[in-house]
């Protein structure tokens, strides 16, 4: 019964994640293709700029045209700018955030030939620029890159889904067992116990095995911009499957 009681706290946890990487997407449909109505957060991405103290009015005229660029493009929900920085001498970092309803709005509007086009025009006022657009909310487990521009941190939301199932799964069964054996928190008040073996389970999957499973599986969470030969996308998917239906009959076979 001990067992039984973990194994469900802790996969109340997990679909709470997974109703929060729904809500992210724009929900189930979102993640198979179909576009749908979504609530807040939504993807979002975030451009900082480099601009000569002598240019700020002439960047934000600028920017006005770019934002209002953006307001054409489908999708779009608002813009914000924030108070500009003093990063070094003579220069200002401004920061903008623009939001869109889907992930693949988003994608559109970065990639568009108009956007190119202004942002080609802007090269004379500000003197750099980068940004980062966060689509999944799992980008913290899976981004480890940088640059100039990225229109996707993380990889496609099918592989977050199962890493983060691949990582979680044995933390489960395993703490299951032991708690179970050890007689720890059967005092406790459900409450109370849910929450320490929310904690317990959190800590190991983030601090321990998820940097594990994404430094394992790298060849394969390659960021969703970047397009992997078919033979990769088939040797990991094979391998991630492979590893959950060992792991269950592995807990079967000792229950």
């Amino acid at each position: 019964m001990a067992l039984q009681e973990s194994v469900t706290t802790a996969f109340t946890h997990l679909r709470a994640k997974l109703s929060q990487r729904l809500a992210a997407a724009g929900g189930l449909g979102a993640l198979l293709g179909r576009q749908e109505d979504a609530d807040l957060p939504f993807p979002s991405v975030v451009i900082e700029y480099i601009v000569p103290n002598g240019k700020s009015w002439a960047f934000r005229s600028w920017h006005r045209r770019m934002v209002k660029l953006a307001q054409r493009a489908e999708g779009f929900l608002r813009a914000d700018r924030y108070r500009p920085l003093a990063v070094q001498e003579g220069c200002l970092k401004w920061y903008t955030v623009l939001h869109f309803e889907q992930p693949h709005q988003l994608e559109q509007w970065i990639n568009s030939s108009d956007r190119d086009a202004l942002l080609k025009a802007g090269r004379d006022i500000f003197k750099s620029y980068k940004f980062k657009s966060f689509e999944t909310g799992m980008e913290g487990w899976f981004s480890n890159e940088s640059g100039e521009e990225l229109t996707g941190l993380g990889p496609p939301a099918w592989k977050e889904i199962l890493a983060v199932v691949l990582g979680l799964y044995p933390i489960i069964m395993v703490q299951g067992f032991i708690l179970e054996r050890l007689g720890l928190f059967e005092d406790w008040d459900p409450a109370s116990a849910m929450l320490a073996n929310n904690l317990i389970t959190t800590c190991i999957f983030t601090l321990i095995v998820m940097p594990r499973i994404v430094r394992w599986l790298n060849f394969w969470l390659r960021p969703a911009h970047r397009r992997s030969p078919v033979q990769t996308e088939v040797v990991g998917t094979i391998v991630t499957v492979l590893a959950m239906a060992a792991m269950v009959y592995f807990f079967n076979e000792i229950a």
